[in-house]
């Protein structure tokens, strides 16, 4: 636990294990509901203190943390891989994404503005201004460790708040190493606060009840996220969450199919599939479904398998064995309904992988809407392909989900590609582009994919209240 600016043992502790191998990483600190509601009492108590700095002391501040972040980025990228699986050069570029938003918030802070408004009264002004809207309670997740903490923590430091962060139960190594980051960057204390738990639902239950947590911020599930966001609305907390996906990659027949199929590979097997924008439903016009799938095939069928300490593996394991099962009976519904496997289609276990949780890269030919990863969200390894024939069909299957956050789009029509961005009911679309994400710019879904957004100046925006004043001259 990291409470009021103090490192704290625990003699309650449960196990952090490698999900390459199994092997006991670490045990670490068991929280519950008497250590989350002193790091929000903690929490509470600073933020009187942080929220009457200046928004340039705050911008040192996460400046600092953006250099040591920088600088511990082997550290921080080798924690990842053996806690969480993924392969290391994709956890050192994480750790590079998750330190932009340090950078941007740090800006940002300066950037928090008021305005006056014209009253139909002479002797009446009025006059508007942003401030910081309490205590935040934090919820992150376990496939992207580091940056979902930034991305959450940065804004809410930016405006002025406190923070209290709960980690994944898989992934708490990483958080404790980025509460180091901000204790040696100066962050004053109590403003950050980490209790980590192997038994999540005490410590969600004081964040939604506890009075002094104004705000609920959740990267997770859409089960646990409506849930979460159910308690704390009956408490008139403020809640942004960020949960699952189920994203459409549109190939039209205008599009060039290797170039599609490499976009398609390089982000639908990024973090082994255990993305919320990953790629779930891949649709392919009928004009260029062989050579799609051909280069798909090819370049899948070629990706490295192993712990992502190993150079050149590109697909490390899944988080635990119920995401195996679940790779598993996707993969035999769709075989019992008349799905093709051009490739993989199995768990893996030759050469020690039996010791960890990993499962084959695979490609479904011939999926269809009555089989169960048409509409089940996957996270993982499967890449299932549709036929389809016109536009107007595409968008409506694309469209036919619960979730809403990212959809991607290939075609050389520039007429259609506003046509198809502006009917996608999706938060974030890439045309051309599979990576459609930044600091920068603003990140969140529709429907069940979420409430708010992350990122770019709305991000800033849902750590603040806005406060009127009328002053009678």
């Amino acid at each position: 636990m990291f409470i009021d600016g103090a490192w704290q043992e625990m003699e309650r502790r449960f196990d952090i294990t490698n999900p390459a191998d199994g092997s006991v990483l670490e045990s670490i600190g068991d929280g519950g509901a008497e250590e989350a509601t002193q790091a929000v009492e903690a929490a509470h108590a600073a933020f009187a203190g942080w929220a009457g700095t200046t928004a340039y002391e705050r911008a040192a501040i996460l400046s600092r943390a953006h250099k040591i972040m920088l600088e511990r980025r082997d550290e921080l990228a080798r924690t990842m891989t053996l806690e969480q699986g993924k392969p290391l050069r994709a956890a050192t570029l994480e750790v590079g994404y998750g330190a932009d938003f340090l950078s941007w918030f740090a800006e940002e802070a300066k950037r928090i503005e008021g305005r006056t408004i014209p009253s139909a009264r002479r002797d009446q002004r009025f006059l508007a201004i942003r401030q910081p809207v309490g205590v935040v309670a934090a919820i992150t997740p376990w496939n992207y460790p580091v940056s979902m903490i930034t991305r959450k923590v940065a804004p809410a430091l930016a405006a002025g708040c406190t923070v209290v962060l709960k980690p994944a139960e898989a992934t708490p190594l990483t958080a404790v190493a980025m509460m180091r980051v901000f204790e040696d960057a100066g962050v004053p204390k109590g403003v950050v606060n980490l209790v980590t738990c192997s038994d999540p639902r005490p410590v969600g239950d004081v964040f939604v009840n506890h009075p002094k947590v104004r705000k609920l911020t959740f990267t997770g599930s859409t089960a646990v996220g409506k849930m979460l966001a159910g308690k704390a609305a009956a408490n008139m907390k403020r809640v942004s969450c960020e949960l699952g996906g189920h994203a459409p990659f549109l190939v039209f027949e205008d599009a060039d199919p290797v170039h599609a199929a490499k976009g398609a590979q390089l982000v639908k097997f990024l973090n082994t599939g255990q993305a919320c924008i990953s790629p779930n439903r891949i649709f392919v016009h009928r004009a260029n479904l062989e050579p799609f799938v051909a280069t798909l095939t090819e370049r899948v069928a070629k990706l490295k398998v192993g712990s992502g300490l190993d150079e050149g593996v590109a697909i490390g394991p899944l988080v635990n064995e119920a995401a195996v099962e679940k790779m598993s009976r996707q993969v035999e519904d769709a075989r019992d309904r008349g799905a093709g496997v051009a490739c993989g289609g199995s768990r893996l276990t030759d050469g020690g992988l039996d010791r960890g949780h990993f499962y084959a890269p695979t490609v479904l030919t011939d999926v269809t809407p009555d089989m169960l990863i048409y509409r089940e969200e996957t996270f993982g390894p499967i890449a299932p392909i549709i036929p389809f024939e016109d536009e107007s069909e595409v968008i409506a299957m694309a469209n036919d989900t619960e979730y809403g956050l990212a959809a991607y789009i290939y075609t050389r029509d520039i007429a259609r590609a506003f046509r198809t961005f502006e009917a996608l009911d999706f938060g974030i679309i890439g045309i051309n582009d599979i990576n459609p994400t930044s600091a920068a710019a603003p990140f969140g879904g529709m429907k069940d994919s979420g409430l708010g957004r992350e990122g770019s100046h709305e991000g800033l925006d849902e750590y603040l209240e806005t406060k009127l004043g009328g002053f009678a001259i």
